[in-house]
Formats: structure tokens, sequence, C-alpha cells
């Protein structure tokens, strides 16, 4: 039974690791990237490397793996020499207790019995310590490399974070950190004790009898390069397998998350054929890996008991010619038979670490993903206050794809509001979120208030430039929680005043537990527009000079509508607002609209100037305007 102040400490030492960890590779830290990632010729060089460069590239980003390492490989040599005693001594008692010159000698036969029983009892212990060792090696390791792996996640740009990518996301950070936990507790354990056993029971055989060592070496040979081509082809196989699982884990988050919309537009049949061609993917590739193991396993069987047949009879027919007396012919059945068990197990270990590594990989591979948006050693403080924003030559591609954003220039006055229109897929969405710096441009300067956006201190432009998601996303806590994400040290009051503020006071009463009230998982226990209320009053804690709106209003319940119409309209005085507005209702009381077309910026002026010009905003309009007498008519 564990004792309170022990798992105490031992958890205090994991909050400890973490803690190392994170600080071990802060944003900004002077060699870019290179502390635990890789660069992206690294990246294509990793895809195609084989399973020894994958390890070492692992052990690489994995040192808390290598802590300890002598100390490990000690308790393994010494497990593999304590399973040799047993063959050692009773080829001791056949030859001198039982069969010796001076016959049968009892004393000696029991004195060598308890000393073989003394033997297996160390052997246990010592077996136990380095398994214990490993254990605890292998779990700090996985945490560490559990710990950067997310934290990579986390700082890579919206580039990286598209849909399609983050099931797959996932995968890295659980299940393919899982198949490192399952080889490094017991894979790697058998790997090194049985590599130890191998060699020293070949060496013992080699003093018995270097002519019948010669010949069990020589049956099993031929395993050599049979496992080497299977190595090779259950390391494609696996690979393929963890692309595969990742696959499957996009379809299910993304089917899980979108659970009211499948079931509102009755997509189930549908939803269930994707996600059962995925499944089929994952089935066939797991199919594919086992077959290799399928073959491994009895093939390694099949040369063991040739290797002990052959021994038996080379060893009864030339045993007296070779020097072999029937004590070190016993003790050599049992070498070979001690031999058995490790090459037996080779096939079952060789089959997880396929698994580790093709997981590893995976893992590197994210890893090995530049970071985009690094922050700066020391950065520069906004100025309060309404902020001017110039875009200079500003340039963006995704990772895949061509431009979305092609040299942009721009200037949005301080104080002003402007609105960005477009066609679905134009770029304006783009603007948004460079302007909140979720990726920085590939070519080209934006400017806030005057300085490079990639030159500002990071909490600086956290606390003055504020975005407000079309989403409204909560996490699963309290109201107040959730506003204060940007800033945990303020207090409940600070809260209720953010939410007074903007005139949501007497909502706030409203809802059952005000503050403290549980927002449910992404916010689900609130409507649309109550989510959107609470990313409001989140926006408006952190005083912004600079507000981006990602069209908070466009998919508003009607109840909440005014409420965060007031709210916005409180948030946005006296502040530079550039509003994301896919409802052009929200350009015609902009000062200012900017219109995004095909990732160029083709007109800009007022509302009315605009319209008059009779340009792309003109159709625009007139389009938006006959869709909603439409929909007003039926």
């Amino acid at each position: 039974m564990s004792h309170p102040e022990e798992d105490l400490g031992e958890l205090e030492e994991l909050d400890a690791i973490v803690d190392v960890l994170v600080d071990s590779a802060p944003p900004g830290s002077h060699d870019q990237e290179r502390r635990h990632s890789i660069t992206s010729d690294e990246e294509d060089a990793l895809s195609a490397a084989g399973a020894i460069a994958v390890l070492r590239r692992g052990l690489a980003a994995t040192p808390e793996l290598r802590q300890g390492v002598v100390l490990t490989l000690a308790l393994a040599v010494a497990t593999a020499l304590g399973k040799l005693a047993v063959p050692i001594l009773i080829q001791q008692i056949l030859d001198r207790g039982v069969f010796g010159k001076d016959g049968y000698r009892p004393g000696f036969v029991a004195a060598a019995c308890c000393g073989a029983a003394v033997g297996i009892i160390a052997l246990y212990f010592i077996s136990r310590a380095t398994f214990l060792r490993l254990v605890r090696s292998a779990e700090a390791s996985l945490l560490g490399l559990r710990v950067r792996t997310f934290h990579h996640i986390q700082r890579l740009s919206l580039a990286d974070h598209v849909e399609q990518r983050r099931g797959a996301l996932v995968a890295r950070v659980t299940s393919d950190v899982e198949t490192l936990a399952q080889f490094t507790e017991w894979g790697a354990v058998a790997w090194i004790v049985d590599t130890v056993l191998i060699v020293t029971t070949v060496a013992v055989m080699v003093v018995y009898s270097p002519p019948l060592a010669a010949v069990a070496v020589a049956v099993f040979l031929p395993l050599l390069p049979a496992l080497g081509y299977l190595q090779r082809r259950q390391l494609a196989a696996y690979d393929e397998l963890r692309t595969a699982v990742g696959g499957t884990l996009s379809e299910v988050s993304e089917l899980v998350t979108g659970a009211s919309v499948v079931q509102a537009y009755g997509l189930q049949r549908r939803t269930r054929r994707r996600l059962d061609r995925a499944a089929r993917t994952q089935y066939k590739a797991q199919m594919g890996a086992a077959k290799w193991f399928a073959v491994m396993f009895p093939l390694s069987d099949f040369f063991g008991a040739l290797a002990l047949a052959t021994v038996i009879s080379v060893g009864a027919l030339n045993g007296p010619a070779w020097g072999l007396d029937l004590g070190k012919l016993v003790a050599f059945v049992f070498l070979v038979n001690l031999l058995l068990g490790p090459i037996a197990e080779l096939s079952e270990i060789l089959d997880q670490t396929q698994t580790a590594i093709a997981g590893w990989r995976k893992i590197l591979g994210v890893l090995a993903t530049p970071i985009d948006v690094t922050e700066p050693e020391n950065g520069i403080t906004l100025p309060t206050g309404p902020l001017a924003v110039d875009f200079e030559d500003l340039r963006f591609t995704y990772r895949t794809g061509g431009e979305v954003l092609r040299g942009i220039n721009l200037h949005l006055p301080a104080g002003a509001y402007v609105a960005v229109v477009g066609e679905t897929g134009s770029g304006k969405t783009t603007i948004a979120k460079l302007l909140c710096r979720l990726a920085d441009p590939t070519a080209g300067t934006l400017r806030v208030g005057g300085i490079d956006l990639r030159q500002v201190a990071p909490e600086s432009r956290r606390s003055t430039v504020r975005m407000v998601p079309q989403d409204g996303f909560l996490f699963d806590t309290t109201i107040a929680e959730n506003v204060r994400v940007g800033a945990p040290e303020t207090s409940d009051a600070a809260i209720q005043s953010a939410f007074d503020s903007l005139g949501l006071g007497g909502w706030l009463e409203d809802v059952p537990g005000g503050l403290h009230a549980p927002v449910g998982e992404r916010g689900g226990s609130l409507s649309v527009g109550e989510r959107q209320l609470v990313a409001l009053a989140r926006a408006q804690l952190g005083n912004p000079g600079l507000l981006v709106l990602d069209e908070a209003t466009s998919s508003v319940d009607p109840k909440t509508e005014q409420a965060l119409s007031e709210a916005l309209e409180r948030l946005t005085a006296g502040r530079t607002v550039v509003n994301i507005a896919h409802r052009l209702s929200s350009a015609e009381r902009a000062d200012l609209v900017v219109v995004v077309d095909n990732g160029n910026v083709v007109e800009t002026g007022t509302h009315a100037e605009l319209v008059a010009a009779g340009g792309t905003y003109a159709t625009l309009y007139s389009s938006w305007l006959g869709n909603t007498r439409v929909l007003r008519d039926d």
C-alpha cells in the first residue's frame, strides 16, 4: 500500500519534470527550434529513414531515455549471467558430484543446489530492479516526449492546424506515444537482456566445445537475413498502420464534434460510410502488418527445434572425440534450450519494436514541422489606445496550395471601424488570423501601432490585440474561468465589471450560478449567442487597442442578438475594429470597407462610395440584399 506522503512526493516530482520540460523549450529561445525539432530537410530524410536512423533521432529527442543507461545495462548483464548459472551448475553436479572420479558426493550436490537456490533468489531481485529501473526511465522519457510534442503542436501556426490534421495530431500525442510506452516498458528490457543472454550463452558454448558451438551457431545463421528482410517489411507495414490510425482518429474527431449536424441533417449513413472506410483502411493495414508477424513467430520456433535436434545428434556422435563428457553435453543441451527463449521472443519483440518505431517516426515528424511563429526575445510593448494597422506588400501561403493573400498594401486608421468583405475563400479570415499573429506573413510586413507585429512582446500582443471568433469557443469550465483565460490572476469582481461595462450584468444574473455556472464541453450548455457574450467579456477584460471580429453576430440566435449587438457597440467604442463581415449589414455602418477578392484588395471606401462605384462590392451587396429579401418574403 502506498503512503499519501509518497504519492504526493511522486506527483510533485512529476510536476517538476513537466515544468522543466516546458521551460526547456521557451518561445523565442536562442537557436530557433533546434532544441527538440528538426529542419524541413531532416523531415524529408526522416520519412525515408530506416529503423536505426529513427532510433538515433528518437534517442536524441528523448534525453531522459539515456539517463542511467549504464546502470540499466549492468543490471541486464547481471540478469543474463544469472540465467547461465543453471546449466553451469548442472554440468558441475554431474561431472563432479555424480559421475566424477570420487563418485557420488552428496555434500557437493547439496551445496551446489543451495548455491543455485541463492542465485535464483538473487536473480529475481536483480530482474525486478532492472525492470523497475527501465520502467521509471521509460515513463520519464515518455512524459517528456508527450509534453514536448503537445507543446510543439500548440506552437504550430494556423497553416498546420487545418481540419484534416487535427485527428492525426491527437494521435501523435496519444496513440503513437502509447506504442512507445508498451515498447520501452517491456520490449526494451527484453532487447537488452536477450541480447546479453545470447552473447554470453554462445561464449559459454565456445568454452565447453568450440566445434559444437559452431554447429549450433551455423543452424541459427540463416535466421539472421530472414529476420532482416522481415524487419524491413514490418517497418513499412507498421508505418502505414500508424498513418491509418491517425486517419481513423481524424474521422472520429470530426464526426463526434459535428454530431448535432449529423443528426439534424440525417447524415448518419453517410458519416457511417466515411468511418467504415477509415476503419477498413486501418483493418487492412493491421492485417498487412500481422502477416509478417505470423511468418516470424513460427520461423524462430522452427530454427530453435532444428538447433536442439542437431546439437543432440552431433554431440552424441562426436562428444568423446571433442572432449565432451556427459555433464558438458547435458549442459550444452540446456544452453541451446536457453537460447530458444530469447530467439523465439525476438519475433514478438521485433513486432512490438516495429510498431514503436513507426509511432516514433510519426512523433518525430510532428517535431520536425518547423515553427513559423517564433516570439522575439526582447519584444516591444504596443502603445495603449486605438492602433493603426498597415499591410505592406503582405503575402501568405499555406503549406499546400497557392497564395491566399497576394501583395496586400493597406492602411487602417487608428480608431476606425473597418469591415473586410469578400466571397468565401477570398482570404478575409486569413487576414484576421494574421492580425492576431496566429501565423506570420510568408512575405511582406504587418504593422500594428507602427510596429512590426513580429517584434511585439507576446504578452503585449495578447492583451492589446483581441479576437472574437465566429464560433465563440469555450472550455469545459465555468463562465468566470473562460473569461479569465488570458489573465489568470483576474478577480471575480473584475470579471463582473467587464460584463457590467458591456451591459451584460442583467444577462449574467439570469444564468443559474452566474459567474460560476459551468458551460459544458465546448460551451454546449449555452446557446451560440450566449457563448459569444462570454467571448465579448473575455475580449473586454484585456482593454484591447485593436479588436478583431470574425463576424461575431453571424450565427446568433434572436434571443440574444439584441444584447450582443449592444455589447458589441460598447466593446468597439474607442478602439480600432477589424470586422470580418460575412453579412454585409455589418459593412453598412463601417468607417471603411475593404473588399478582398482572390487574395487581393480590389476596393476600399465607405459603403455608400462603393455601392455608387458599381464594382465588386456593389455586386456583392446587391446579391446579399436580394437574398435577404427572399428570406424575409419566405
